[in-house]
């Protein structure tokens, strides 16, 4: 079991790393924080853009930016130190040719090119290795979901946004939906979408709204790709998604595999994916069994007549009724944010 000096320090790493989303993708968010015997930080850092500085690689250069010796240091990381030489070489052997004596790793890397080889190399470099509570693990796992999923099934974690009423309406019937929520609910779900790779929406979407579908509403150092799926070529060139910040990327006709376009995005390095579409994309998604988060904002209003979440195949008895179970019931503003796994 950690000391609660520990477990300080490693919450300390996991908000380094929380400062990586938006930042890291495709690799994952990492924070490091080196301590002295006595528990005095030296040195801490998160990692940086793909191709740049790791977690480790930037603590490092902290404490020697702060004029600290980190020789008999113990390094707290959230992730498993890498072992393998990709666009940057190995964490592990930055933090033994620096004299590190003991690393403390909240969670072992899924990656196939790492899962424990990094923690068995530093073991065989003479440094005791331990691993974090349970608690800990599981909160540097939460913040990685996606790379765990990309790693682990080959596809990204996807999470579907929805702003509903009391009444599970989404828009009127005409489609008019602006605004259902209030502001803080709209900014709170620019901070979701800065977590993905990339955000999804359907063609219906574009002609309905012509939304930008890029993160704004918070401050962000990467914007993620832009997907609609428009399997008729009925993409205007107006379309204000299609324009900058960011990239945007059409999906036309012969793609409508849902499950093989989430493999294909896998293997482009899009650790989460986030669904912001109308009903009948978002219950494809949910009839194929896609969605692993529902995000969803309920407006204190009731709408009536009007269009619903999801387009969903009829059940033929009740008890086949989809369940989901509630991960987290946060007021934001006026309105209340859910989220919601598959049982």
């Amino acid at each position: 079991m950690n000391s609660p000096a520990m477990t300080a320090a490693l919450l300390r790493a996991l908000s380094l790393a929380e400062q990586a989303i938006g930042l890291t993708d495709p690799n994952p968010r990492v924070g490091c924080v080196i301590l002295a015997a006595d528990g005095r930080e030296l040195g801490a850092g998160h990692t940086q853009p793909a191709g740049q500085a790791h977690a480790e690689v930037m603590a490092l250069r902290d404490a020697a930016a702060r004029g600290h010796d980190v020789r008999g240091a113990t390094a707290v990381v959230t992730l498993e130190p890498c072992s393998h030489h990709g666009r940057t070489p190995p964490c592990c052997d930055a933090l033994i040719a620096a004299g590190i004596a003991r690393v403390v790793a909240a969670v072992k890397d899924p990656n196939p090119q790492v899962a424990g080889q990094g923690l068995a190399r530093l073991k065989a470099a003479g440094l005791l290795v331990e691993l974090a509570d349970a608690a800990v693990a599981e909160a540097a796992s939460e913040l990685n979901i996606g790379f765990f999923s990309r790693m682990q099934r080959g596809r990204p974690f996807v999470r579907l946004k929805s702003a509903v009423s009391l009444d599970g309406r989404t828009a009127l019937p005409d489609g008019r939906s602006q605004w259902i929520t209030g502001e803080a609910a709209r900014t709170d779900g620019h901070a979701w979408r800065k977590r993905a790779g990339a955000v999804l929406t359907g063609i219906g979407t574009v002609l309905a709204d012509d939304p930008r579908l890029d993160v704004r509403l918070v401050p962000t150092a990467r914007q993620p790709l832009r997907i609609v799926l428009d399997p008729q070529g009925r993409m205007p060139g107006s379309a204000r998604i299609l324009q900058p910040p960011g990239e945007a990327r059409v999906i036309g006709p012969g793609r409508a595999d849902l499950a093989v376009l989430l493999t294909e995005l896998g293997a482009q390095g899009i650790n989460e994916l986030h669904v912001e579409a109308g009903p009948t994309l978002s219950g494809a998604f949910l009839d194929a069994g896609l969605v692993d988060e529902l995000l969803i904002y309920q407006a204190p209003v009731l709408i009536g007549d009007g269009r619903p979440l999801a387009a969903l195949s009829p059940l033929a008895e009740l008890g086949d009724a989809r369940r989901w179970r509630l991960v987290e019931a946060t007021p934001v503003g006026p309105d209340l944010r859910l989220r919601l796994r598959p049982r």
